[in-house]
């Protein structure tokens, strides 16, 4: 039988003990004396969360490919066993073997979210892995992060000895094999990590150097030595068919967040909305074939027991084999009962008719995402949806038979004044009032419903608004109630609701995701006042944040609600995403303006992604 890490009278004292035995189905078990190296991925958040992450099941099912390596998963100790095994001097373990991380050559760390910095800590220090790489030796877990996150690198790079910058299919083999090759000569740790930097996509944080101005922003960033390139360029994964998709997903024993088959139709998004980083970062739009696709739903369905299957993509509707595959699974799906779940669709007739035969028993709700309240402010963010269109999909959908439609809004964005944000509550009432004009009373099926909400606008690295400051805490707040004030006066109130993110946990997300180096050592004496889970409002202390800024001389005002300079060295900079900075910079321009920029499909705007030779930038181009 396998040996479980903790032991009885510990798993029946924590809450979920299902989160740490391991054991799942399709979860790979090899000999660990007949491979070369022992991976562990790791995702810094609740084992349902981390389980839920396409990007790990994707990684885990590459490695385990190969013969020489097995790939096991760790996630975050909940609090009540954080404690347990720091009481009882218990080491962090992966689940499938149950053994130590520090026994295992690599530790890959998903930065998904930078709320979750502190749980990194967390996870190192119950590893028993040195803290900053600067304490590590030859032998030592190597600590590999990728992820959005990882654009920024510079806040954590204290922590991470490498870090990977784009699509995990491109560049892992041939650090796998120099790996081989370092840990069985004597290969300093020094010459290695130089030889990594020199791997596609692969940057070292120690082999560079920060240095800054009196007023506290960049003055250079540069290699320490000659062979360590001076920028590092993303990877990016051309041709979908020749590159591994897991088709046997592990099951849990346990209801996870997002508890289905996950197919990924496509990768990028078209649409440039200079809100999004995604959209920048994951630029060109690639999409999967067909065929392949069908293949895969069919395979893991089989494979897991699952019984709904959901698409991934930043824009499902621009998928332009969405109808055939759909419809494919439609007619496949009906008779085995498996739903279908299709996220980030626009609403239009196309999607609405899909919508009606795989919600044909019960109708739940619709999702737009306005995104603003005005369209002045959706022409700024480049959304590239007008009233128009909302409000003839939102008539679709009530002439369907939906009568819950939910809106998702941004307060905070560049140029945006209370008139912006009372349309807010504008659109939503004259949502309400299509539903009564339209729809006879004896076809509605209850009360008509528009749910509005609100999130705290942060400016991402590698976006049009990553000069953009945030407004302060306060003024979010306020302008939150002046929305909600103008939900309760409206006519048909009752028919109305309006939700808000919390001010606190937002701002520090802001100064996270645009931080430098400098913070390195404030996410530490967080960690070290028993921080952790920051992004769970339950556990979140905003006083140790503080306190940790003041302690470093830090001024939060520095990094969130200041103007940058397009002429400022950004702690970004050095990464090569595809997308120019001079074509980021003339979005900032043309936001300011109110500008409004056509989708890769209408129009190239030079973006510079052309450079990687595919995707949607040659499409009709042969």
């Amino acid at each position: 039988m396998r040996r479980l890490a903790l032991p009885d009278e510990i798993l029946m004292k924590v809450e979920k003990p299902a989160r740490y035995i391991g054991g799942e189905y399709n979860s790979v078990m090899k000999d660990k004396d007949k491979v070369d190296v022992r991976f562990c991925m790791c995702f810094p958040d609740v084992y349902e969360i981390g389980m839920s992450h396409l990007g790990i099941q994707i990684l885990y099912d590459m490695f385990n490919r190969r013969e020489d390596t097995w790939c096991e998963r760790v996630y975050s100790p909940w609090p009540d066993l954080d404690a347990e095994m720091r009481e009882h001097d218990i080491p962090l373990f992966a689940l499938e073997s149950q053994d130590p991380i520090k026994d295992f050559d690599f530790l890959g760390i998903t930065l998904q979210y930078e709320m979750c910095y502190t749980n990194i800590l967390q996870v190192l220090d119950l590893a028993g892995i040195p803290l900053r790489t600067r304490d590590r030796k030859k032998g030592d877990t190597l600590v590999i992060g990728g992820g959005p996150c990882s654009y920024n690198p510079e806040p954590i790079a204290d922590f991470f000895d490498i870090f990977y910058m784009g699509e995990g299919e491109v560049s892992y083999d041939a650090l796998l094999e120099l790996y081989k090759v370092y840990k069985h000569s004597d290969m300093t740790r020094e010459e290695f990590l130089i030889k990594v930097s020199n791997i596609p996509g692969l940057y070292v944080p120690e082999l560079y150097e920060v240095t800054y101005k009196e007023d506290g922003t960049i003055a250079s960033f540069a290699p320490r030595f000659e062979d360590v390139p001076a920028t590092i360029t993303k990877t990016v994964v051309m041709d979908h068919s020749k590159v591994s998709y897991p088709e046997k997903p592990v099951v849990s024993f346990m209801k996870l967040t997002q508890d289905r088959v996950v197919l990924e139709i496509m990768r990028g998004c078209i649409r440039g909305c200079r809100f999004c980083q995604a959209g920048m970062i994951y630029r060109p739009t690639r999409p999967k074939d067909v065929n392949l696709l069908k293949g895969y739903a069919e395979k893991m369905l089989a494979s897991t027991g699952h019984e709904e299957i959901t698409f991934s993509s930043l824009s499902s509707s621009d998928y332009e084999e969405l109808p055939e595959l759909t419809d494919c699974l439609i007619e496949k799906m009906d008779n085995e009962h498996v739903n279908i779940s299709l996220p980030s669709l626009r609403i239009d007739a196309f999607s609405l008719d899909v919508m009606s035969k795989i919600q044909d028993v019960k109708k739940s709700s619709l999702t737009f995402a306005p995104e603003a309240g005005t369209q002045r402010l959706r022409n700024v963010i480049n959304k590239g949806l007008t009233k128009e269109n909302i409000m003839d999909g939102a008539l679709k959908a009530f002439k369907g038979g939906w009568d819950k439609v939910k809106l998702y809004f941004m307060m905070g964005l560049p140029t945006e004044t209370y008139d912006d944000i009372a349309g807010i509550a504008d659109l939503s009432e004259e949502i309400t009032e299509l539903f009564f004009a339209n729809i006879p009373r004896e076809e509605r099926n209850g009360r008509v419903m528009v749910t509005a909400s609100a999130s705290y606008f942060v400016p991402k690295p590698f976006t049009p608004f990553q000069w953009a400051p945030m407004i302060r805490p306060e003024e979010f707040v306020k302008r939150a109630y002046f929305v909600k004030d103008r939900f309760r006066a409206e006519k048909n109130h009752k028919s109305l609701k309006f939700q808000y993110h919390e001010a606190d946990i937002t701002i520090l997300e802001g100064l996270l995701a645009r931080g430098d180096r400098k913070l390195c050592d404030v996410i530490y004496d967080v960690y070290k006042a028993g921080q952790i889970f920051d992004a769970w409002t339950e556990f979140f202390k905003k006083e140790n944040w503080d306190n940790a800024m003041a302690k470093h001389g830090l001024d939060i005002d520095f990094y969130t609600y200041r103007d940058r300079n397009v002429d400022e060295i950004l702690p970004w900079d050095f990464i090569d995403i595809g997308v120019t900075r001079k074509f980021l910079e003339r979005e900032w321009e043309n936001a300011q303006n109110e500008k409004v920029t056509p989708n890769c499909r209408q129009q190239c705007s030079g973006c510079g992604a052309a450079r990687f030779g595919g995707g949607v930038c040659f499409e009709n181009k042969n």
